[in-house]
């Protein structure tokens, strides 16, 4: 069921027969309630593309600094923990600015989400260890070349950190 149909499902089941009659024109209460679903709807479509655009500029921070540690002879691991926290810190950053920007406000009265950095941190060191391991195992287990694995790790470890952050690292707060 959409959730169009969902939001005319849950309004039609307190209405009684009368108000039931499909010809019925919708209140302005009704109408108000259909453009706050659209509204919201048109929210966070916009959050979505804002986030993947951040997600593309956060992969790029973190292929360009393991790129060069790699290429300057650093050994793959700790490149990786590197361009991953260069990768993570601007994550950090747009996401709070610009994407996720008033989500604790909003539903807080304005009062900042003290939990945040940590759940952010906690999230990003998890995807990390992700990372890390598949990272050894395609390049050790598989002998894949390191900038290939960081390419096929990076495809597993977006999906990831987009739904750690959606609906944990910045959730609404209530």
């Amino acid at each position: 069921m959409s959730g169009r149909n969902k939001h005319l499902f849950k309004r039609n089941v307190n209405m009684s027969a009368d108000q039931l009659d499909p010809l019925s024109v919708p209140t302005p209460v009704e109408r108000e309630t259909d453009a706050q679903v659209k509204q919201h709807r048109r929210k966070m479509f916009k959050q979505f593309i804002l986030f993947n655009m951040v997600g593309v500029i956060n992969t790029a921070v973190d292929f360009a600094v393991y790129s060069l540690l790699v290429w300057a002879g650093l050994h793959y691991i700790p490149g990786q923990i590197l361009s991953y926290a260069a990768g993570m810190g601007n994550s950090y950053l747009m996401n709070t600015l610009i994407t996720f920007r008033g989500a604790s406000g909003e539903a807080g009265g304005g009062e900042q989400d003290r939990g945040r950095p940590i759940r952010f941190i906690t999230l990003n060191l998890a995807v990390l260890l992700v990372s890390l391991g598949l990272l050894f195992l395609t390049k050790e287990s598989w002998g894949i070349n390191p900038f290939l694995a960081k390419l096929v790790v990076t495809c597993i470890t977006v999906v990831l950190n987009f739904v750690g952050s959606k609906w944990w690292v910045f959730k609404r707060q209530k």
